[in-house]
């Protein structure tokens, strides 16, 4: 039996098995925070056949694809009560995992980004991450400040996490083979305990000045400033700091900290 890779799905899956081993190699041993680990769309099971050979990790894997389920039921033994049908975006993680536990996978392409915003959601949870995914999402994510890559994952994601970019992977790895080239990156928790600002907040300020990264701060973040309910002459004090006359990429994960702690102070 063979697994038919789905479009809707956004499935690619990897043939090559010395990357595969790779992957599940680049998983820290042992693991910071003990040894739970979620393996997301497992597919045919190329990753997880080598998972399961980790005796230093206790896997459960989620697959939403009903034909992928039956597939590794068959061919992988121990998979009921490991193995959960479910997608991961709406499942509770909570239930699943009442401690730390780290994830892994070779994520779809399609929805990579949502991914890893349901991830920082339970970042004080997941410790470490090593995914695959298209590479342009993987330099994106990964990126410094100062280029047109560096956007609104480089900086969310940088805020939390100490990003490695591994290796890239082409094509000719995955069965069909996808269009673009993908990557493999690391992400491990950073010693940040909190940003010291209000986060929700932190969040609109990046995802606001990145939603018109054309524009320098003080045109993009002029919206969110009467938002925030400041007077007409704190305002404009705010906006005549010199950095409203950057643009998005220009700022590190410190400096939008910053940004976000003067609108909390200055109203």
């Amino acid at each position: 039996m063979e697994v038919r890779a789905k479009k809707s799905l956004g499935q690619h899956f990897l043939t090559d098995q010395g990357i595969a081993r790779d992957i599940v190699d680049a998983l820290t041993p042992g693991g910071p925070q003990g040894g739970d680990v979620l393996e997301i769309g497992p597919g045919m099971g190329v990753l997880t056949q080598y998972l399961l050979r980790r005796e230093d990790l206790s896997l459960k894997l989620v697959e939403i694809d009903g034909e992928s389920v039956e597939y590794l039921m068959s061919h992988f033994p121990g998979m009921p009560g490991r193995l959960l049908q479910d997608d991961f975006l709406r499942m509770n993680l909570s239930k699943i995992f009442p401690d730390s536990f780290r994830v892994i996978g070779n994520f779809p392409y399609n929805i990579s980004s949502q991914i890893f915003f349901k991830i920082l959601d339970h970042k004080d949870r997941i410790p470490e991450v090593v995914c695959m995914i298209q590479k342009e999402v993987a330099e994106r994510i990964a990126e410094k400040p100062g280029t047109k890559t560096y956007g609104i994952l480089s900086v969310l994601l940088q805020a939390w996490y100490d990003i490695d970019y591994l290796f890239t992977v082409g094509p000719g790895a995955f069965a069909p083979p996808p269009k673009v080239h993908s990557a493999v990156i690391r992400l491990r928790r950073n010693g940040r305990e909190t940003l010291g600002v209000d986060e929700a907040l932190f969040k609109r300020v990046v995802k606001t000045s990145f939603g018109q990264r054309r524009k320098t701060l003080r045109n993009s973040l002029r919206p969110l400033v009467r938002e925030q309910g400041f007077s007409d002459e704190a305002a404009a004090a705010l906006l005549a700091d010199p950095v409203f006359e950057l643009r998005p990429e220009r700022l590190s994960v410190e400096d939008f900290i910053a940004l976000t702690a003067r609108f909390e102070q200055e109203k």
